[in-house]
């Protein structure tokens, strides 16, 4: 009798606690609105792929995905337009690589009435992350209306260009004690947009005098913006080669855990 009432009470409590730690768990959202681009699989059938959580090829974001959840938070998809219902619920809000016509035949430009959405969901307390491309691969000029609200612009130029497999070419060390990129030392980008700053936008990692990644306080959130879409499965799931140190699989954890840390405890 004991043995069942134990475990009565074992069971209430593990039901009570059970909703307060999913109302704790934080929501990282990645954008399939402006990046939604798609292939034909094997079967002949369209398919959504390029960095999203469920590609789990070279061109997708599933290993991004899987370290956001083992630091305990639960992934989402926004196929549709950033509205502030649609951003309900959103702790991170990552827009990765915006469509230009040469992705995708009708793009989805970022417009007036998603930059009010987005800022006004930032301002309180959204995590927003804006990762672009060259701009030969990311429309940039709609992305740069909205990442100006936060005193960042993306550069028309290609930092770090990367001739074939001479990877070293696209390395940049890490600062000892960065206090974002705690365990990685050296990662791997090229063909960068880099960023010019304004306030109140500051580096977050610069190199050589160019600034790689940036971030900026916004009311009660925060926005990092980086020129490169650098933590897709390509180069987090061993293919660089060891012998080069690269850790952009680090990295990809350092950086998931800092974004989870910078989502403002309810109530403040």
């Amino acid at each position: 009798m004991r043995k069942i009432t134990a475990y009565s009470i074992l069971l209430v409590i593990s039901l009570m606690i059970s909703p307060a730690l999913k109302a704790q768990q934080k929501t990282v959202t990645l954008d399939y609105y402006f990046n939604n681009e798609y292939r034909k699989n094997k079967a002949g059938e369209q398919e959504r792929y390029h960095y999203t959580w469920e590609d789990t090829k070279s061109s997708g974001f599933s290993i991004w995905g899987d370290i956001f959840k083992k630091n305990g938070a639960g992934l989402k998809s926004l196929e549709n337009e950033p509205t502030p219902d649609n951003l309900k619920g959103t702790n991170i809000y990552i827009i990765v690589d915006p469509d230009t016509k040469k992705e995708t035949a009708d793009p989805h430009y970022i417009e007036s009435q998603h930059i009010k959405a987005i800022v006004d969901w930032v301002k309180q307390g959204g995590v927003l992350v804006l990762m672009a491309n060259d701009s030969a691969n990311a429309e940039l000029p709609h992305l740069n209306v909205l990442a100006a609200k936060f005193g960042i612009h993306f550069n028309d130029d290609l930092y770090k260009h990367v001739i074939g497999s001479q990877f070293e070419m696209g390395a940049i060390n890490i600062p000892a004690n960065d206090p974002v990129f705690k365990t990685a030392q050296k990662v791997y980008l090229k063909d960068i947009a880099t960023l010019q700053l304004s306030a109140p936008a500051k580096p977050l990692l610069i190199d050589d005098a160019h600034v790689i990644v940036g971030t900026a306080r916004y009311g009660k959130g925060r926005v990092v913006a980086v020129g490169d879409p650098w933590l897709y499965n390509e180069y987090t799931n061993g293919r660089l080669p060891a012998a080069m140190g690269f850790d952009n699989d680090k990295a990809a954890d350092d950086l998931s855990k800092w974004l989870l840390d910078q989502v403002p405890v309810k109530g403040n």
